[in-house]
């Protein structure tokens, strides 16, 4: 069988790199979209925090005077996110791997708090609208910018499977890209989606939204159809 060859649409860590090492895989990473942090004021923020992404936490953790907030109570999405506000003394109320579900969990539940929603400048309707329909008490703070990083593959170069992190980053991709018969490997639904909207089909969804779990899709993938 000849190798295995993946572009990966952002750069992994050495260990993840090391999981295609030493599956002799070949791999190409680049990175498709570039996250900038947003200078912002620590003074309006409600009694409870919501972070749907790692550069939300990573962004408030450069602003001035932020461990103030590692009294409030989080909500979050992701078990990633959730582990890095944790190793910094945040104390994580819920996480769910969704903000489908997280929003679902604080309409429900936790209705009657008030929430500060640390935010990206493409994130996705889902809690904003769901914290509003529900007469929710929040604001919002933009905290980081994600802009497009398009870069153009050779026409050289035949992958067999392509590692995408969000819809930013198929957007990105697309831009100066087409996918042919590559298999299509998503940390996620949402970033599925944004693919089916462009006519894509061959599509593997992690089984929870990490990129460990990503590589680990990939390899079992190409595993399972080597047996």
């Amino acid at each position: 069988m000849s190798q295995i060859s993946i572009l990966s649409t952002r750069t992994l860590s050495d260990e993840q790199r090391q999981v295609f090492i030493d599956a002799d895989f070949d791999l190409l990473e680049q990175d498709f979209i570039e996250i900038k942090n947003n200078i912002f004021e620590l003074n309006q923020i409600n009694n409870n925090l919501i972070f749907s992404s790692q550069n939300a936490v990573l962004s408030l953790m450069e602003q001035n005077g932020w461990e103030i907030l590692k009294t409030k109570t989080v909500f979050c999405v992701g078990i990633k996110t959730k582990e890095l506000l944790e190793l910094n003394g945040f104390t994580v109320d819920v996480y769910m791997d969704y903000a489908s579900e997280l929003a679902e969990i604080i309409t429900l539940i936790y209705n009657k708090e008030s929430y500060t929603f640390l935010s990206g400048n493409l994130r996705m309707e889902t809690l904003p609208k769901a914290l509003k329909s529900a007469g929710i008490t929040f604001n919002e703070i933009e905290v980081y910018q994600t802009e497009l990083a398009p870069f153009k593959i050779s026409d050289q170069e035949n992958f067999d499977g392509i590692l995408f992190f969000s819809p930013s980053a198929v957007e990105s991709y697309l831009t100066s890209n087409k996918i042919k018969k590559e298999i299509c490997f998503c940390i996620g639904s949402t970033t599925a989606k944004a693919l089916e909207l462009n006519k894509v089909k061959n599509i593997v969804i992690a089984e929870t939204p990490t990129i460990d779990e990503v590589v680990l899709a990939v390899i079992e993938h190409y595993k399972t159809e080597s047996i």
